[in-house]
């Protein structure tokens, strides 16, 4: 059996798991404090990525 870790803190993912769009493409997190840490990551990157000179 495949073992998959959450895409934020590497722990390993149980039944229960959350998923969160990021960038267009669906990840798994392992909790809410994780969910929101990547949700927020990803508004900091698009916010910089349409700033470019």
């Amino acid at each position: 059996m495949k073992k998959t870790t959450c895409a934020a803190c590497d722990c390993e993912l149980g039944a229960d798991t959350i998923k969160v769009n990021l960038g267009g493409k669906s990840v798994e997190v392992c909790c809410e404090e994780c969910a929101a840490a990547l949700k927020e990551a990803g508004q900091s990157t698009s916010a910089t990525s349409g700033a470019k000179e």
